[in-house]
């Protein structure tokens, strides 16, 4: 029995996940859609899309720096920022804007000169923004190219250094580079790209926050003539399918109610899953999600659940408060599967040396089933949730076009972490109908995947002292936070001294 005849056979029996107002801020059907995994892949696609580009390109990120080349194996290849100024000057018509987040230059290490008029940005029909409103610890995150609002890129990949990576994620690869030179290891991302009405919802994303930040009432591109631009060589992967962007702002803060799309996205889609849970996230650190998966483990005909997540976590913060919530997460996981249908992995690669080294996740992707996928720039922590801005970009299929398609890219990412080739994951999935015997099975390269070792018998499986304050969910005014981290702390003291 192939995958598709066993997914066909066992038919999804719940109600459509994308629902809008609810799971959606705004649905669309879309012309065509892919899926680009790792930044060259990205990169290069970005690249030819930016050159068809007749009237507009929006840059919506995290972080951006125009010293980035998108082609780093053509040694002639411009930096990211000359690009863009090639192309104002060869277009007239053409205008770029560019709002990145306030603090992201600071967090990642460039010059504060980034904050004033560069050679490439030195252009009438250039403007660079920086948006420092935002609640307090909150961060605008999501990643979003527009061009002409008939194609649009969302994902969780920024325009910026230490994103670019090939499919084979070798432990040394000399163009794994910074702009300064400096060497970083294997990272997995990945993006979406959509054709059609969904690229104009992203323009309206784009040309909201740019008014909510400069008073500048931007319209609609105009509709411009010729085919509407797409990657060169690119087939969708998706056609004429249902899609949905979800979205995240803060809470019920200055006034606004906020946007919480994206979350409830995340939950409908986890209680959705029949058959297979396939999840990629940067953070395993929020605790809703963790119930909403508990109940699905403890569920005699629930999903198989596959997570795989980031090992490595980079800073103090990172180290003292998601990777310890992650840790009691999967803990609590791991005691409550009792029939045996999870499994919580990071990637490695070989080093080289006899050793290995870990390719850092930092892509945001869920797969139901094969009816559904959600690509874009929500880790599974609380900040997602309510506090930053985030952008996920959601497909939902009935048709056996469509579920062949959202298998076939599921089929292709677990591939690429087991260091397998896609037709080995297929044949055995079509052997099995299992996710987990695929990895079992496959599992058997230098490069693969690695259980994390998480000891399930011992330790706590609450949340972290004090992660209301350094993840939270919501913007806070730090007195009541700390009020309540003095008196859990008080109790679970008084606790252990006096039983």
């Amino acid at each position: 029995m192939t995958a598709t005849a066993f997914s066909q056979r066992q038919a999804p029996q719940f109600g459509p996940i994308i629902k809008l107002g609810r799971t959606a801020w705004r649905s669309a059907r879309a012309d065509k859609v892919s899926i680009l995994v790792d930044g060259a892949d990205y990169f290069r696609r970005l690249d030819q899309v930016l050159r068809q580009a007749q009237k507009s390109v929006f840059i919506v990120g995290w972080d951006f720096n125009p010293d980035i080349k998108l082609r780093p194996d053509d040694p002639h290849c411009a930096t990211l920022g000359e690009l863009l100024r090639h192309l104002v000057e060869t277009n007239p018509e053409l205008e770029v804007r560019l709002l990145v987040w306030g603090m992201g230059p600071v967090y990642s290490g460039k010059s504060l000169k980034m904050f004033g008029k560069m050679e490439w940005s030195d252009h009438p029909r250039i403007s660079l923004k920086f948006d420092f409103d935002h609640p307090l610890r909150a961060s605008h995150h999501q990643k979003i190219v527009v061009i002409d609002d008939r194609t649009a890129f969302v994902g969780g990949m920024d325009l910026t250094a230490r994103r670019w990576d090939d499919r084979r994620h070798l432990a040394d690869n000399p163009l794994r580079v910074s702009p300064d030179g400096t060497p970083y290891g294997a990272v997995h991302d990945v993006q979406a790209v959509v054709a059609g009405p969904p690229a104009r919802l992203a323009g309206d994303i784009a040309r909201g926050r740019w008014k909510r930040l400069t008073k500048e009432d931007l319209q609609p591109v105009e509709a411009t003539s010729g085919d509407t631009p797409w990657p060169e060589d690119l087939q969708p992967a998706l056609t004429d399918c249902n899609t949905a962007l979800a979205l995240t702002e803060a809470w019920r803060w200055k006034g606004r109610r906020g946007h919480r799309e994206a979350i409830r996205l995340t939950h409908a889609a986890l209680r959705a899953a029949e058959h297979h849970l396939y999840i990629e996230s940067q953070y395993l650190a929020s605790f809703g999600v963790a119930r909403t998966l508990a109940r699905r483990l403890k569920a005699r005909r629930g999903p198989e659940i596959i997570v795989i997540v980031t090992r490595e976590s980079h800073g103090f913060l990172e180290q003292a408060m998601m990777g310890q919530n992650r840790n009691r997460l999967i803990r609590r996981l791991k005691r409550v599967d009792r029939h045996g249908r999870l499994r919580v992995c990071y990637a490695v690669t070989p080093d080289g040396k006899g050793g290995e080294k870990e390719v850092i996740v930092h892509s945001k992707v869920i797969v139901v089933d094969d009816r559904f996928i959600r690509v874009g720039s929500s880790n599974l922590n609380n900040r997602s949730e309510g506090l930053d801005t985030e952008c996920d970009l959601a497909v939902e299929t009935a048709t056996s076009e469509g579920r062949g398609a959202i298998e076939t890219i599921r089929n292709d990412l677990l591939a690429e972490h087991l260091g397998a080739a896609p037709s080995d994951v297929a044949q055995v999935f079509a052997e099995t109908g299992s996710l987990i015997a695929v990895i079992d099975r496959l599992n058997v390269n230098p490069r693969g995947l690695r259980p994390f070792d998480v000891d399930a018998e011992e330790g706590d499986t609450d949340s972290l002292v004090g992660t209301g304050i350094f993840d939270p969910k919501q913007p806070f005014w730090p007195i009541r936070p700390m009020a309540t981290l003095v008196r859990r702390s008080f109790g679970r003291l008084s606790r252990r001294l006096f039983g």
